[in-house]
């Protein structure tokens, strides 16, 4: 792992500190949805304003995770040296995570999970289909499994560029692997894929009592429209 020791004004240094608490702190939701299981999965969020990114330190159970041992990466993966976490190596998905940052400047935050109904879809290598109006605001459409990847380059990353480009969802099922989950923010990305975990657990029941009704495409739309623009407080 590629370490840079760069010089960073004061403001800089304050936004690492916030994000490095959102950071510490969405990391927290993934257990809580029993989303993950000992040191598996990730949550990661750039750093706004700069080129920078804060992600999970590998392999550090979930239980000692704080602000200050969350690890600053740039944008080509290479860990930044800002005095704090020092001897802690980034998460094994870094590289991936920087792929996205890269190629996709309007996501803020990145999530990988192991959820077992999700991964359970991408071990068959299958989408999960548009069945329910849950899906249709969240993801805007089927949830769409990217190729096999190995770890430890950026060909994850670069599968899920290329499956989610030009989609409305928020996730991807790598098949083999588990899915990614990507936001405008680290909040956003969990958020996405905490409803991941659970369309992919619904849908698999409701096949086991018979064939799941697709949306038509035009409410779907509608549905997705109406959710990301009018629901909520704005």
């Amino acid at each position: 792992m590629t370490t840079v020791l760069i010089e960073l004004s004061s403001e800089i240094q304050k936004a690492i500190a916030a994000t490095r608490e959102r950071v510490a702190a969405l990391h927290a939701e993934l257990p809580r949805y029993e989303l993950v299981v000992w040191t598996a999965g990730n949550v990661s969020e750039r750093v706004p304003g700069t080129d920078l990114f804060v992600i999970k330190p590998s392999g550090v159970s979930y239980d000692d995770l704080a602000p200050e041992v969350m690890v600053v990466c740039d944008l080509d993966g290479a860990k930044i040296d800002d005095g704090t976490a020092a001897s802690l190596q980034p998460s094994s998905d870094t590289a991936a995570h920087a792929y996205v940052y890269r190629h996709m400047p309007e996501v803020g935050g990145v999530v990988h999970t192991h959820s077992t109904y999700a991964a359970a879809w991408a071990a068959r290598g299958e989408a999960i289909p548009c069945v329910l109006t849950m899906m249709a605001d969240e993801f805007g459409g089927d949830i769409p499994v990217g190729p096999f990847a190995l770890i430890g380059d950026d060909s994850i990353g670069r599968g899920i560029v290329e499956t989610l480009r030009g989609s409305r969802s928020k996730a991807v099922l790598m098949r083999n692997h588990g899915p990614f989950t990507v936001g405008k923010d680290a909040r956003a990305a969990v958020k996405a894929a905490v409803m991941c975990e659970e369309v992919a657990r619904t849908v698999h029941i409701s096949r086991q009592l018979g064939e799941p009704i697709p949306i038509p495409d035009a409410q779907v739309a509608s549905l997705f429209e109406r959710y990301q623009n009018v629901y909520g407080q704005h």
